[in-house]
């Protein structure tokens, strides 16, 4: 009888050590897992209950911070700049999810991702103790304000970007949206929102800047003098023939120059007076090199942006279609057709002849802080594609200082800076009013910011719309406010 008490006793013994073992593992070494799995309820309302850090603007602004209230939720999001920002840093809903930084970046926000600080000692343990961390964004609130009072109300977008790092300084369009309303805890006046944007002509909740592509025109012919220096198709001193119109083989239609006009001579003129025949021509010679030179700056891929969704990747002829679709080739030269990108995508086009031939990868955030405002991480530069070589860069730079000092680009001057530019003016479909394009960089000989401008349609301007005209103005505004000039 005795050993038969010693066993169950000593199963006794084991199974407590094995249950003590479990809860440790539980409650300690796995804790972090179950708290993470997207299943765990607890975590989904500790997302709402919890600690939320604070998403900063560059300079200092607030841009989303939580508040204590009087319900269920304990604390409700607030975004006191409004639509300033709302395409970037989106919100945190209860009732239709998350957008933008705040998704992107909700484990640094809600605390999870707190790991560099090794805040979970036993003592913060034992007393629940909760942190989150704050986002400061590489975006600027003054740059912000800027390309909303430059488009005025015009349908468009304005991107500024660093070259050399891939933060991005301003990313803003028109039509925005206030974001407040989908961070209340009604849900009838929060579907009721939700669903006005949704049902809304224009789409405010549509992040243009990198969600929505568009035909880039004339700015694109960056792309094609690139691949047709590098591929051998054109050198500098090969001269085009001066004429009206161009009819590439396999096509119905014609291609020719704004307004009518004869365009031709060397590489750099015709970059300089935009001349599409020339270009329809680069781009029906480059044939199948064409997308894979493309495929250098970005385009066909989705670029690698910190924001949840991402951006959507632009789009060109498809490689291994040349052979019988000859004349889509020929418009991509001209940045027509097949050829669709987002402004964030012509920014980084800019800026890849501004870094000497590197594409970085584009990025809004720019550091983590915790609560007391210590730097946790800094968000690195990293490279993404490699657009072309040095020489090329060189070159193609020199075109576009070109286009601003006596070409289609003189609006964008700035007194003492040299410019480095390229205008657009984008068909859209037969009878539409065109597109108005400009991108640049800035100052040409040491970069410091690259910029795309849209405006959709043209914006006030309609039919007699083109790029130089009403895009290139804002890009010089905003090149004049970051510049100090």
């Amino acid at each position: 009888m005795n050993a038969q008490i010693r066993h169950v006793g000593l199963g006794a013994v084991v199974l407590m050590v094995v249950l003590a073992a479990q809860l440790t593992w539980l409650q300690v070494i796995d804790a972090e897992h179950l708290a993470d799995d997207p299943r765990n309820t607890r975590t989904f309302l500790r997302d709402f209950t919890g600690p939320r850090g604070e998403i900063l603007s560059a300079d200092g602004k607030v841009v989303a911070r939580s508040v204590p209230v009087d319900d269920e939720y304990e604390r409700q999001r607030l975004y006191p700049l409004g639509e300033l920002f709302a395409q970037t840093v989106g919100y945190q809903s209860i009732w239709v999810g998350s957008t933008g930084v705040e998704k992107a970046y909700n484990d640094v926000l809600s605390g999870r991702d707190l790991k560099s600080l090794k805040l979970k000692d036993l003592g913060e343990l034992l007393l629940g103790k909760e942190r989150s961390a704050n986002v400061v964004l590489s975006l600027r609130s003054d740059a912000q304000q800027l390309a909303k009072d430059a488009l005025g109300g015009q349908k468009g977008s304005v991107v500024v970007l660093e070259p050399a790092t891939g933060a991005i300084v301003a990313m803003y369009s028109t039509p925005s949206f206030d974001p407040q309303p989908l961070a209340s805890h009604k849900h009838r006046e929060v579907q009721a929102y939700f669903n006005l944007l949704a049902a809304a002509p224009d789409n405010p909740a549509l992040p243009r800047t990198y969600r929505e592509r568009y035909p880039p025109g004339s700015t694109f012919k960056i792309v094609t003098t690139e691949a047709a220096l590098d591929t051998g198709i054109a050198t500098p001193e090969r001269e085009f023939p001066s004429e009206r119109s161009f009819t590439p083989p396999q096509a119905s239609q014609s291609i020719s120059n704004f307004g009518g006009r004869s365009c031709g001579g060397n590489l750099e003129e015709v970059f300089v007076n935009s001349c599409n025949t020339a270009f329809a021509r680069l781009g029906f010679e480059l044939g199948e090199q064409f997308p894979l030179r493309m495929q250098g700056f970005g385009v066909y891929a989705a670029p690698p942006i910190d924001l949840d969704p991402g951006a959507v990747a632009s789009t060109g002829p498809l490689p291994g279609t040349f052979a019988t679709n000859k004349p889509s080739f020929a418009l991509a030269g001209i940045g027509q057709g097949e050829v669709a990108t987002t402004p964030l995508q012509m920014a980084m086009v800019a800026g890849a002849v501004a870094t000497g031939g590197t594409v970085m990868r584009p990025h809004v955030g720019a550091e983590v802080t915790d609560d007391e405002g210590r730097t946790l991480r800094t968000i690195p530069a990293r490279a993404w594609k490699t657009a072309m070589p040095a020489a090329t860069a060189a070159t193609i730079r020199d075109y576009m200082v070109q286009v601003v000092e006596r070409g289609t680009g003189t609006a964008a001057q700035i007194d003492g800076v040299a410019v480095a530019g390229k205008t657009g003016t984008a068909q859209t479909c037969e009878g539409c009013k065109p597109h108005a394009w400009f991108v640049a960089f800035a100052p040409a000989e040491a970069p410091r910011y690259a910029v795309a401008v849209i405006v959709e349609n043209g914006g006030v301007s309609g039919d007699t719309a083109t790029g130089g005209r009403v895009a290139a103005p804002i890009a010089t505004r905003m090149l004049r406010l970051l510049l100090g000039v």
